[in-house]
C-alpha cells in the first residue's frame, strides 16, 4: 500500500558510494515521530446496516428485476443495426450491469469483429461508430488494425483531417479508444493529442452543457482509466438527458444499483464491525484508520455481486497492509522492525513474544486474518491458495524492512536499486494475488503461480502504483522516492521527472493493453480485468498529484457517499 512516507530531508544522505551503515539518521527519526494523520470519517456509520437481509430481493423486486433482465436480453435480438448494437452493449456496460449479459456481449462483439468491414452497415465517414467499434472490441481482447480501422480519416501525411474538428461526439469516440493502443502504434497516439487540443477548444466555445459535461468528464477521467461503479451515477445523469436513451435499461440499472448498493452496505457493516472489535484505533493509534476507504479500493478491483467473499478476505488482508505500513514507516524502531519481519518470515504464533505490545497485537491479528482465510475456503483442495497469500506478505515485508533500513541508515540508492524494492512495497502483487482467493473455481492453482510470477501485466500495474504514489507524495512528504532518486541521477527539476514519470505511467498502460489482447491470454480474462480495475482504482487515489487515501477528506469522502450511502431514485 505505501500510500504515505515519513517527512525528512533528503539533503541528509551522503554520496552512493557510501557503504551501508547502521547508524541512526537522528532527524529522519524524530520527523516520523511527530506524523499524524486525520480520525476516521466514517467510523461507526456503516455499523447501522447490520441488519439488512440481503441474501435476495423481496419477492416483488426479484420479479421486476427477472423480467427486466428477459427484456434487455430480447434488444440484442431485436435490431440487426451495428451501430443501436454497439451502443446498446456500451450503456449496459457503463450503466454496471454487463455482469448480467456477459453471454449476449461476448457473442455480440465476436460477430461485429468477425464482419469484414465492407459489410459494416454504416456510413464510412461516421467517426463515432467506427471509434466505439475499435473501442469495444479492443475492451474485450480483440486485436484489430488500428491503420486499417482509421486510415480513412486521415491523410497521407499521417494527420487526422481537420474536418473532424467540427464532429465533436466523434472526437469523443476516437478520444476514448485511443486510449488502449499499444507500443507502436503512432496513429493512437496522435489520435489522442488531435482529440485532446481539439476537445479543450471546443469547451472555449459550446453552449451545450450536455456536451461541455461529457467532455469534462471524459478529459479528467477517460472511460479505460475509470471504473465502471465509480462513475455509473455519472453516466446515468447524462445518459438520461439524451432523448435516445432507453428507459427499460435505465429503470433496470437503477434498481440493479439500489440493491447492489444494499448489498455491499452490508459487507461493509461486517468489516466495520470486525475493525471496531480488533480495537484498532487504541491498539494503534499512530496508524490511519481508514477502514471504509480501504473497502471501497477493494470494490473497485471486484464489484460484481458474486465475489463478496474475495472483497471480504482482501478487505481484511488491505486493513492489515495498511497498519503495518504505518509501523514500519512511523513507529517502529529499526530493531522492532527487523524482529517484527523476522516473525512474519517465521509465521507461528510464538514468534511473536519478543515484540512490543502493539507489534504483537497486530501480528496476532494478522495471523487470525489468515486463519479466517482457511475457515472461509474449507475445501482443502482450495487451501493451497492461502500458502501463496502468505508468500507475498513475506516479500512484503521483507521490501519495508529494506526500505527502513535505508531510511535509518545514510545510504543513497539508484532508480534501478530504488523500483526493484519500491514495486514490491507498493503491495499490489499481494492484493492483486489475495483478491483471487475468494474467486471460487473460476482461478486454478495454475493461475496463482502465473500472478506470483510477476507477469508483465502485474510489473506494470505495480509501476503506475508506484510512480503515482511517489509523485502525490512529493513536496509536503520528502522522503526517499522515485522522484528523489531520478533528480539526484539525471539533474533535472522536479517538473521534467513527472513528465518523465507520467510518459512512463503511459508506457505501462501501453504494457497493460498489450497484454489484455495476447490470444488466448495468459489467464482467465476475469483475472486479467481484475488487475487492470486495480490499476484503474490507482487514477482516482492519486487524482491531481495528490494522495486521497491518506487525506480522504474529498475524493474518498464524496464517493463513498455516492457509491456507499446515496440510493438512486426510480
Amino acid at each position: 500500500m505505501n500510500q504515505k512516507r515519513t517527512s525528512y530531508s533528503f539533503d541528509h544522505f551522503v554520496p552512493a558510494a557510501a557503504p551501508f551503515s547502521t547508524k541512526m539518521n537522528t532527524d529522519f527519526e524524530n520527523a516520523r515521530r511527530s506524523v499524524t494523520y486525520h480520525s476516521a470519517i466514517w467510523g461507526d456509520h456503516f455499523l447501522a446496516y447490520a441488519d439488512l437481509d440481503v441474501t435476495k430481493p423481496l419477492a416483488s423486486e426479484e420479479e421486476e428485476i427477472l423480467a427486466q433482465i428477459g427484456e434487455v436480453r430480447k434488444m440484442f435480438a431485436a435490431d440487426d443495426s451495428l451501430i443501436r448494437k454497439l451502443d446498446l452493449i456500451d450503456a449496459i456496460q457503463r450503466l454496471g450491469v454487463g455482469y448480467h449479459f456477459e453471454k449476449e456481449i461476448d457473442e455480440s462483439l465476436l460477430h461485429i469483429y468477425e464482419l469484414d468491414s465492407s459489410d459494416l452497415k454504416w456510413d464510412n465517414s461516421n467517426l463515432r461508430a467506427t471509434a466505439l467499434r475499435f473501442r469495444l472490441l479492443r475492451q474485450h481482447g480483440y486485436c484489430l488494425s488500428c491503420a486499417d480501422v482509421f486510415k480513412q480519416f486521415m491523410h497521407d501525411d499521417g494527420k487526422f483531417e481537420r474536418s473532424l474538428i467540427t464532429d465533436p461526439h466523434g472526437l469523443l469516440s476516437l478520444y476514448e479508444a485511443a486510449h488502449f493502443g499499444v507500443h507502436g502504434e503512432k496513429i493512437l497516439d496522435e489520435a489522442l493529442d488531435f482529440c485532446t487540443k481539439n476537445l479543450q477548444s471546443i469547451l472555449l466555445h459550446t453552449n451545450n452543457s450536455l456536451l461541455v459535461t461529457q467532455i469534462e468528464e471524459a478529459l479528467n477521467s477517460p472511460i479505460h482509466r475509470s471504473l465502471i461503479i465509480y462513475e455509473v451515477k455519472k453516466f446515468m445523469s447524462t445518459y438520461q438527458e439524451k432523448e435516445s436513451h432507453n428507459k427499460t435499461l435505465l429503470k433496470f440499472a437503477k434498481m440493479n444499483f439500489n440493491l447492489w448498493q444494499k448489498m455491499v452496505q452490508k459487507e461493509l457493516s461486517d468489516i466495520t464491525k470486525w475493525w471496531k472489535d480488533l480495537d484498532a484505533k487504541t491498539k494503534w493509534p499512530f496508524a490511519r484508520d481508514r477502514v471504509t476507504e480501504l473497502y471501497i479500493w477493494i470494490l473497485g478491483f471486484i464489484y460484481e455481486p458474486q465475489y463478496r467473499l474475495a472483497r471480504k478476505i482482501t478487505s481484511k488482508v488491505v486493513a492489515m497492509i495498511s497498519v503495518i505500513d504505518d509501523i514500519y514507516d512511523v513507529q517502529g524502531t529499526l530493531d522492532e522492525l527487523q524482529s517484527f519481519t523476522d516473525a512474519i518470515l517465521r509465521w507461528d504464533n510464538s514468534a511473536s513474544d519478543q515484540l512490543p505490545s502493539y507489534m504483537r497485537a497486530c501480528y496476532e491479528a494478522l495471523l487470525d486474518v489468515y486463519d479466517e482465510m482457511e475457515l472461509e475456503l474449507g475445501e482443502t483442495s482450495l487451501l493451497y491458495r492461502v500458502n501463496f497469500v502468505k508468500e507475498e506478505m513475506k516479500k512484503l515485508v521483507k521490501a519495508y524492512m529494506q526500505e527502513a533500513k535505508w531510511l535509518y541508515s545514510n545510504h543513497v540508492h539508484t532508480m534501478e536499486e530504488y523500483m526493484k524494492v519500491a514495486l514490491e512495497s507498493a503491495a499490489y502483487n499481494l492484493l492483486n494475488t489475495c483478491s483471487l482467493v475468494g474467486m471460487g473455481n473460476i482461478v486454478s492453482k495454475e493461475d496463482f503461480e502465473w500472478i506470483t510470477s510477476e507477469p508483465l501485466v502485474l510489473r506494470a500495474s505495480s509501476t503506475i502504483a508506484r510512480l503515482l504514489d511517489d509523485m502525490a507524495g512529493y513536496g509536503f512528504e520528502q522522503k526517499i522516492s522515485a522522484v528523489d532518486c531520478y533528480m539526484k541521477e539525471t539533474v533535472c527539476s522536479k517538473d521534467e521527472v513527472f513528465d518523465e514519470f507520467k510518459k512512463r505511467v503511459w508506457t505501462a498502460w501501453k504494457d497493460i493493453n498489450q497484454e489484455c489482447l495476447r490470444q488466448p491470454t495468459p489467464a482467465p480474462i476475469v483475472v486479467i480485468r481484475q488487475i487492470v480495475n486495480s490499476t484503474r482504482v490507482l487514477h482516482l487515489v492519486y487524482r491531481g498529484e495528490q494522495d486521497s487515501y491518506t487525506n480522504s477528506k474529498s475524493i474518498f469522502k464524496n464517493l463513498i457517499k455516492t457509491v456507499l450511502v446515496e440510493p438512486l431514485s426510480i
